[in-house]
C-alpha cells in the first residue's frame, strides 16, 4: 500500500490518503492539524501536488474542486468559482502576479 503524505510545517509529515484514492485530473481536500485545508492533486502524468485549498479571491475552500490544466508547460488548477488559475508547483496565480497560495511538499511512502 502506497500512501501520500504532505508537509504542512517544516520537518513534519502528515498522511493524507492512499495514493490510489487520487484520480488523475481531480483533487481532494485534506484537513491539516491547524484547521487549514490542503488541496491535493495528481496530474495525468502521475505527479502529485498539494496547495492551500482556500481561494484567495473569494475566501472559499474550493480549489480542490477546480479543474487541472496546463499553460506554457505549467500545470495549474482553475478555481471553480472565478476561474483564476494557480500554478501547482509554485502557488502563483497565473492571472494576477500579486496573488499566491501556499504550496506543500508531497511524497509517497
Amino acid at each position: 500500500m502506497t500512501t501520500l503524505e504532505l508537509s504542512p510545517a517544516e520537518d513534519s509529515w502528515l498522511t493524507v490518503c492512499e495514493e490510489s484514492r487520487l484520480t488523475p485530473g481531480r483533487g481532494l481536500a485534506a484537513l491539516l492539524p491547524d484547521g487549514r485545508q490542503a488541496a491535493v492533486f495528481k496530474d495525468r502524468a502521475g505527479r502529485t501536488y498539494a496547495i492551500d485549498n482556500r481561494d484567495p479571491f473569494t475566501g472559499a475552500q474550493v480549489l480542490s474542486r477546480g479543474l487541472i490544466g496546463s499553460a506554457g508547460g505549467r500545470v495549474f488548477v482553475a478555481s471553480p468559482l472565478l476561474k483564476q488559475r494557480f500554478d501547482l508547483e509554485t502557488g502563483r496565480c497565473l492571472d494576477d502576479d500579486e496573488v499566491t497560495v501556499a504550496v506543500y511538499p508531497v511524497r509517497t511512502v
